[in-house]
């Protein structure tokens, strides 16, 4: 269950954080009994209460015994094109939009990737939160995901994504377990030709470790997911390292590939269900939707995916690979601000620390979607984005679902 923390006067310019451990999202040793001041919605200044010096007006926010994190990451979601089981266009609204932003902001998610199937509404909002009124999640975009059949076609749809001006430029590399073509490789390398071009980075969606090896070899600038078919290799270790590419794991998308062949565990989760949409959890416990999962051969061999993506994940922490935490949550059934802490929880299980997981969903993972300095830690300058936790997640991931606040731009987002 999250507390809420209530404060007067939340819109007050100035607001000083008193008395919490404070992790900043570099990885430096937390800050004990800390001080974070917060002005016209960004970080002012950040330290132990010895040497932070607290602005005579400031609001004073008495913290004392809670941990003060960055607002989460998400460096790949979907926003707008979902309402319940259903998606499609008719869905891309504002008002979607705006929905599914403070969704994710009352998980704690305080920033989302929207690593295609974005339209102009989408661009619109990327706009205007460069704002210190700012209270739910911001969003970034790519725009339409990019398909050609041939190099020519490739450059063209580029560039008219790229006057859209993305954040990213998205494109498809996989064949859906063999059931679809797959985008080959003069094709994709065209995308990241003329991306470039438009100082422009390609999120690349892949399966299998020769396409990953490939698309790092055409100059991709993220992995947008795990390889998921076989152990990852040191030579693309070295690879990912010499190109300094990011890997985004998304091991949730696999779980809601063959979750709901029985009821889920999480579906008697309270911080799940303060959220979910009972009508969902109905249709997705239909006794022929659950057989259809479990005969599914791709669902099986998702499942499978999963252990091998767990331990490629532990295998890259451990060569010095850089991490972004994201989920793909968005699509049907793919539960927004909630997979994101399923995510974390994987993470650990495959053998990551709390500090490791915490890196990678704030300060790691802004340096991979190249926003570092903007936001994902608490130094001066970045936009104060934060979660204020009763518990001390580096103790134990879990305890990031202890939530007693999130403030955006220094402005309490409220609860449902």
């Amino acid at each position: 269950m999250i507390a809420w923390l209530t404060v007067d006067s939340a819109s007050a310019e100035v607001k000083a954080f008193l008395g919490a451990r404070i992790v900043d999202g570099t990885g430096a040793t937390p800050i004990s009994s800390g001080v974070l001041v917060i002005e016209d919605g960004r970080v002012k200044s950040v330290g132990p209460s010895s040497r932070v010096q607290i602005p005579a007006e400031a609001q004073r926010i008495d913290v004392s015994g809670k941990t003060i994190v960055p607002g989460l990451i998400n460096s790949h979601g979907h926003v707008g094109e979902t309402q319940g089981l259903r998606s499609g266009s008719e869905f891309y609204t504002q008002e979607n939009l705006l929905r599914q932003l403070s969704l994710y902001a009352r998980y704690g998610v305080t920033s989302v990737f929207s690593l295609g199937g974005d339209g102009e509404q989408g661009f619109r909002l990327r706009n205007e939160q460069e704002t210190p009124t700012l209270k739910r999640a911001r969003l970034y975009v790519a725009g339409p995901v990019i398909t050609a059949k041939t190099p020519e076609e490739a450059r063209a749809a580029v560039d008219r994504v790229a006057a859209m001006k993305p954040n990213f430029v998205k494109i498809r590399v996989d064949d859906n377990l063999g059931t679809t073509a797959k985008m080959p490789p003069e094709v994709y390398k065209a995308v990241i030709d003329q991306s470039r071009k438009h100082n422009l980075s390609v999120a690349a969606h892949m399966f299998y470790l020769d396409d990953a090896r490939r698309l790092l070899e055409s100059g991709a600038g993220l992995l947008a997911h795990s390889v998921r078919d076989k152990e990852i290799d040191n030579d693309t270790i070295a690879l990912l390292k010499k190109r300094n590419v990011c890997v985004c794991p998304t091991l949730t998308r696999e779980i809601s590939t063959f979750v709901y062949e029985s009821k889920p565990a999480f579906f008697d989760d309270p911080f799940f269900l303060r959220e979910a949409d009972s009508k969902v959890l109905s249709e997705l416990q239909e006794p022929k939707r659950m057989e259809a999962m479990r005969n599914s051969t791709s669902a099986q061999r998702y499942k499978v995916a999963l252990e091998v993506a767990s331990r490629n994940l532990k295998k890259l922490v451990d060569s010095g690979v850089r991490i972004a935490m994201g989920t793909d949550t968005g699509p049907p059934a793919r539960f927004q601000g909630y997979f994101e802490h399923m995510e974390l929880d994987l993470m650990a299980k495959a053998g990551l620390t709390p500090m490791q997981i915490l890196k990678a969903a704030s300060g790691d993972a802004a340096t991979c979607m190249q926003v570092s300095g903007k936001i994902g830690t608490l130094q001066p300058g970045a936009w104060a984005d934060i979660i204020v936790l009763d518990r001390n997640p580096l103790d134990d991931i879990k305890y990031m679902r202890a939530i007693s606040s999130v403030w955006i731009a220094g402005n309490q987002v409220a609860s449902r």
